[in-house]
């Protein structure tokens, strides 16, 4: 008995190492220093927005909150966006914002979205959970 509790806690510990490094290995990467970026706001209606921002921050949230480009409901995974330049999303309507980073739709929220010097974020207000 003593002999397949050591096993488990063997495996259970190689399990937790592999997903420690893997999770170092694939998180987003920041870089420190100045950068210059563009973030693009596509309304539903309306003329869409772009500002080109010069920064030193780490993370999206921190330049949209300097700039005061967007506010949004806080959550356990962090900032909720429910307004951006301006438009806010109204959820009777089914409207979110959708963040893309260089063309590609992002995987993180703006707390953990990294700054990268040359990237393009686009919010676009889309209509409809299913879109």
């Amino acid at each position: 008995m003593k002999k397949k509790n050591r096993i488990l806690a063997l495996i259970a510990a190689i399990i937790l190492v592999v997903g420690v490094v893997a999770y170092i290995q694939f998180r987003p990467s920041t870089s420190e220093g100045s950068k210059s970026v563009t973030i693009a706001v596509e309304h539903l209606e309306g003329e869409d927005s772009t500002f080109k921002v010069n920064t030193d921050r780490e993370f999206l949230r921190e330049v949209l909150e300097d700039e005061k480009l967007a506010t949004g409901e806080e959550t356990q995974y962090g900032l909720f966006v429910t307004s951006v330049d301006g438009e806010t999303a109204d959820d009777t309507k089914e409207q979110w914002w959708k963040i893309s980073v260089n063309g590609e739709m992002s995987m993180n929220s703006v707390d953990t979205q990294p700054v990268v010097d040359g990237d393009e974020y686009v919010f676009t207000l889309i209509e409809g959970y299913d879109s």
